[in-house]
């Protein structure tokens, strides 16, 4: 039923390995469909290689499978979050990228030092603030998702404007696709 969806999400997924932003099978894609009240997303532990659009999961906003036998994405509920708080935001890139891992790490911004930078990003990649120990407990994705949340709020950020930011202390980075946008995080 969701066909070209499927094949969207499929196809922006298998780009990450070929960008060198993913390690093993961790990193996914997903988009939404607002209309329908859906997310495609890819399946956990799956081999990039081997992956079909009949392998992307369909799910609704509140997490339940509608289309797909597999398991979704262990971080599907980080991309809910940030579904459910950005109304403009079309897509999420999820990467495990060496560089962008490296500020997590250090838990600092990604400042903007170069043209290529500045045309897709109005400024530093924000870094969040740490996960506490009860958060990385206790829903972990949810909290991951809220940390963006909260760090782009806090921040007064448009995620159209300033479409990734990087997890404090994680081994990833989140960027945002907006209608008509692609972005591939650093």
């Amino acid at each position: 039923m969701y066909q070209e969806l499927k094949k969207r999400v499929l196809e922006a997924n298998l780009k990450l390995p070929k960008y060198g932003l993913v390690t093993f099978t961790w990193g996914n894609v997903s988009e939404i469909d607002r209309e329908a009240g859906v997310i495609a997303i890819k399946p956990s532990g799956v081999e990039y290689d081997a992956m079909t659009a009949e392998d992307i999961v369909i799910l609704d906003l509140e997490g339940n499978r509608i289309e797909g036998k597999l398991n979704p994405s262990s971080d599907t509920q980080t991309h809910i979050e940030i579904y459910k708080a950005f109304p403009g935001v079309g897509g999420i890139v999820h990467t495990h990228s060496r560089n962008a891992t490296i500020w997590a790490q250090a838990g600092l911004d990604i400042p903007a030092l170069g043209t290529t930078h500045a045309d897709y990003f109005y400024g530093d990649v924000p870094c969040t603030r740490p996960l506490t120990a009860e958060e990385i407990k206790d829903e972990y994705e949810r909290h991951t998702g809220t940390v963006i949340i909260e760090e782009f709020s806090k921040r007064d950020l448009d995620p159209a404007a300033v479409p990734s930011v990087v997890v404090s202390g994680m081994r990833h980075s989140l960027g945002v696709k907006m209608p008509l946008m692609r972005c591939i995080t650093p």
